[in-house]
């Protein structure tokens, strides 16, 4: 994930200074491809996904909606949507994300304002250490109960769950694993199918 050379909106009006971005500003960023996020008022970018990692989106999407459909748990979707935490500077756009039926009034017409019940981020050789780091700190402290961590190198699913306050990892799967959710009542996948292409 990396911070992008904006052009000039208009040749009086300019973007914002790292740390100076809200959610305004969010709203005015170019729809081109890349997917723009905003921690604590820092904007970062990520370039389009390689076909790994969208394989292993897509492997996940299908069998958690089925999964909540089938239950009648909630709504499951992926990227891009932005999702609104605690406060107008930290606008994240994850992976997958689920809410659960119970949280519907968090859903608008154009965005998630407030934590979701489960994130899913599949980790990308540009965007691993943000993942694991920024962004967890701010999925933590916005409240959303269960995050997963799909390492598409190592092959791994990493499951943190929301503990008094903070992250307890309650799985680290591997491939003869199948990955398990506390907060989608009995959703369990194979990890294997996650990475099989």
């Amino acid at each position: 994930m990396t911070t992008p050379a904006l052009k000039q909106q208009t040749s009086t009006e300019s973007w914002p200074e790292q740390g100076q971005w809200t959610f305004a500003d969010w709203l005015h960023l170019p729809d081109d491809g890349f997917r723009y996020e905003l921690v604590e008022g820092e904007l970062f970018m990520s370039s389009p996904p390689s076909v790994e990692h969208q394989n292993a989106v897509s492997s996940l999407l299908a069998e958690m909606r089925r999964h909540a459909r089938q239950n009648k748990l909630g709504l499951v979707l992926t990227a891009p949507i932005g999702v609104r935490l605690s406060n107008s500077t930290t606008i994240l756009q994850p992976d997958i994300l689920f809410v659960s039926e119970n949280q519907r009034a968090i859903i608008q017409k154009d965005l998630i304002d407030g934590a979701p019940d489960l994130i899913v981020e599949v980790l990308s050789p540009s965007n691993w250490m943000i993942d694991r780091g920024r962004k967890q700190e701010a999925y933590r402290r916005g409240g959303v109960r269960e995050y997963w961590i799909v390492d598409c190198r190592a092959r791994t699913i990493d499951v943190l769950v929301l503990d008094k306050g903070e992250y307890i990892q309650r799985g680290h799967y591997g491939e003869k694993d199948s990955a398990l959710s506390e907060v989608m009542r009995d959703f369990a996948i194979e990890v294997t199918e996650v990475f099989a292409l």
